[in-house]
């Protein structure tokens, strides 16, 4: 079978993005509609809050990894002529970790003493990234998958539950990128924008969840049916669902951006964020169940 090419999923990637903002648009439309029928003002004021928390949340996160340098990992680990030819990004990466607080000043110091000698630098990077940033970027992305939990469990809308999978996803994959200081190619970045949007898709089709399909043992069913534990649990497996969808897309993009030190074929790369994300599961569902009631005590108190 050919191989895609790289045009092929730059323009996957710009129709996924522009089918996302199209949902996002209609669903916001359709609100203001409705906001309308009360009066024109309410909308109005919909439509203006709605407009800033849309560039904020999605133009301005797109627009940051886009134009974010793109840099291959892979020449940390090529021949030592390569160090020179690319000792311009090495410098400018490393002046970006610099400023990053996860660092340790023994690994400032080395990037900082390095930086006038290309194959020193090429491997003090070598080390950081394989030691300390890939622990930063596990973090980053838990952190998220956990507020994708909490959001999605506690919502009972589809469609708002599909519109905060797209917006965090979003979210992570620029926190990933500015933490590193740098962007995947274009062609990767066309499969991440592919991934967020089926978790986005995902995240709505999962509000149709059954409880005693997905548990077909007799208890579990039974509890399933009780009115409210069938909401209960079927939020919370909407909840778990999206999370590992979510640690699945941090995994992947982070795999684009330095899984290739090790000498990983890209094609290997969704399976094994696939598996990877599965480890990292159980501690993020955790970490997220004991942060649950926080969450729900704060939207009561709001209410109430």
């Amino acid at each position: 079978m050919k191989k895609l090419g790289k045009g092929f999923w730059i323009t996957i990637g710009v129709g996924a993005l522009f089918f996302a903002i199209l949902v996002i648009v209609s669903s916001v439309m359709q609100l203001g509609e409705r906001l309308a029928t009360i009066t024109p003002y309410l909308a109005y004021a919909f439509y203006i809050i709605a407009g800033i928390l849309f560039f904020l949340l999605i133009v301005r996160p797109i627009m940051l990894v886009v134009f974010s340098p793109t840099f291959s990992m892979d020449s940390l680990f090529t021949e030592e002529e390569n160090a020179r030819k690319n000792y311009t990004m090495y410098r400018r990466v490393a002046k970006n970790l610099s400023e990053e607080n996860y660092l340790s000043d023994d690994e400032k110091n080395s990037l900082t003493q390095s930086l006038s000698d290309p194959v020193a630098l090429k491997q003090s990077l070598s080390v950081i990234f394989d030691a300390t940033i890939k622990k930063e970027l596990n973090r980053i992305i838990a952190q998220h998958a956990e507020t994708v939990f909490l959001s999605t469990a506690i919502s009972q809308n589809g469609r708002l539950d599909s519109i905060a999978v797209f917006t965090i996803n979003l979210q992570l994959i620029k926190a990933l990128v500015l933490k590193c200081g740098f962007r995947p190619s274009y062609a990767a970045l066309g499969r991440l924008s592919f991934n967020v949007l089926t978790s986005a898709v995902v995240a709505e089709s999962l509000e149709d969840i059954n409880f005693s399909e997905l548990f077909p043992g007799k208890g579990l069913a039974a509890l399933g049916e009780v009115p409210f534990l069938k909401i209960i649990t079927g939020s919370l497996a909407q909840g778990v669902g999206n999370a590992l969808l979510s640690l699945r897309v941090g995994i992947i993009c982070r795999n684009y951006l330095f899984m290739n030190l090790k000498g990983v074929p890209k094609s290997k790369i969704r399976k094994l964020a696939f598996a990877e994300a599965i480890t990292l599961f159980p501690l993020v569902i955790s970490e997220s169940i004991k942060k649950l009631p926080s969450r729900l005590k704060n939207i009561f108190e709001k209410v109430f």
